[in-house]
């Protein structure tokens, strides 16, 4: 296997030297199983798109999960709903379980929330065309969790998974993550800890990408704070600059000074700022007063910083920190930060899990699979258990305009894609 990096784009090219090969007998039943069962793996999406789970409707969170736990109960799995505190206000986790001690022990990640709360007006599955469907929720990421589930019901309704360790993790709060995160990720950090391998589901990018690594993501605040005085002293030595062009100078200099590496991007996604501010952390809702007349008191923004290590993340918040340090006359600032998702680093492990489900995909004849760029993903839940296992993700569902009302799922590729996961995953629990 050659590996080619560029850098910049952090583009790679995986070339295998060895030819397609034939499917074994017993892929060649998963795949024709996968054919039978693909028009009720279609009828189970719709049946759980309808269903909303916006990460704020717990109840409705945990009704998607309970129709996905009866699906894996059909087909063996041992399942078990744990409940989040109730303080946390999330919903639960879906976790479904074979035991076994043959080959790669696999852990499965999906999502059963999605973005659309209980007062979108995009609600319900709807066809486009014969192929295409708006469905919210459809494309990130129920789509990918029916993959999981109708490939391992082909492995299943084969006889393929016995004395085989698999755990599908599906989270129900991944578009928000619950609070603190020692408790809302402890169960799937722990069952990262007993595999040997994260295949994680979350919409693909291409039919012919898979992910190797994903950016990490934190949230940063700042706060400056001015002196409250008529606008006629603005400037002076008595009054100094007020908190709004404090806070612009702090911006502009972020922007100035800590930009330029390469897969290191911090956006400010809501500023206030007048003589009272009011910032609501649970709904990021908000509201100023201030008058022309008076200098700015308060000024807050809240924003997100996405990073490829821990080493980039650390780097960027001491340049933060230096700039809000340096504060115009009689203004004061202070930034702080909350770590949300850590990255998942491109490892030699990743990369030979690529090379695998590449050859798995050559072997389908479905084209060669490629890296995709990390700087164009947003953060998910397998960034959680990346230091633990070798992972790869954008396994799922194809689509369009995912966490918008116009989001799209293709019907189409339902099929393939699942095809390969199912040989993917028979392949790494039959390899030691």
């Amino acid at each position: 296997m050659k590996i080619k990096f560029y850098p910049t784009l952090f583009a790679l090219v995986v070339t295998v030297s060895l030819s397609a090969q034939k499917l074994s007998r017993a892929e060649k039943k998963i795949v024709s199983t996968i054919e039978k069962n693909n028009a009720e793996a279609i009828d189970f999406l719709e049946k759980v798109v309808n269903i909303n789970s916006g990460t704020l409707n717990a109840e409705g969170v945990k009704k998607v999960g309970m129709v996905f736990k009866d699906a894996f109960d059909d087909i063996g799995f041992e399942t078990t709903w744990i409940e989040m505190p109730a303080d946390m206000n999330r919903s639960g986790h879906l976790f479904a379980e074979t035991s076994g001690s043959k080959g790669k022990k696999l852990l499965l990640i999906g999502h059963l929330d999605t973005v659309f709360e209980e007062d979108s007006p995009f609600q319900t599955f709807e066809m486009v065309n014969d192929s295409i469907a708006h469905a919210p929720g459809g494309n990130d990421m129920k789509g990918g969790d029916v993959i999981v589930l109708y490939a391992l019901k082909a492995l299943s309704d084969n006889g393929l998974l016995d004395d085989a360790q698999i755990i599908v993790a599906f989270t129900g709060d991944e578009e928000s993550t619950g609070d603190p995160l020692s408790i809302s990720r402890k169960d799937l950090i722990d069952a990262a800890k007993r595999s040997d391998v994260a295949l994680g589901f979350e919409t693909s990018t291409g039919f012919n990408y898979a992910t190797v690594a994903r950016r990490g993501a934190s949230g940063w605040t700042v706060e400056v704070e001015g002196k409250r005085a008529h606008s006629s002293g603005i400037f002076s030595e008595g009054t100094g600059a007020g908190a709004i062009f404090e806070m612009s100078r702090i911006l502009h200099q972020f922007y100035t000074d800590v930009k330029g590496e390469d897969l290191l991007t911090f956006n400010p996604g809501v500023l206030l700022g007048g003589t009272f501010v009011n910032y609501d952390e649970l709904t990021s809702k908000g509201d100023a007063f201030g008058k022309t007349n008076v200098v700015a008191q308060k000024a807050i923004v809240k924003g997100g910083l996405r990073f490829i290590s821990e080493e980039q993340k650390e780097r960027a918040r001491a340049k933060m920190r230096e700039i809000v340090a340096n504060n115009l006359p009689k203004t004061s600032a202070s930034v702080s930060f909350t770590d949300s998702y850590p990255a998942m680093q491109p490892t030699d492990g990743n990369l030979e899990l690529l090379s695998t489900l590449n050859k798995v995909s050559l072997d389908l004849k479905q084209g060669e699979v490629l890296a995709y760029d990390p700087g164009r993903r947003g953060a998910a839940d397998v960034s959680f258990v990346a230091k633990y296992v070798d992972g790869l993700d954008g396994l799922g569902t194809m689509g369009s305009n995912a966490h918008t009302p116009q989001e799209t799922v293709n019907l189409n590729t339902i099929e393939a894609l699942t095809k390969r996961t199912a040989i993917l995953i028979y392949r790494l629990i039959n390899t030691k």
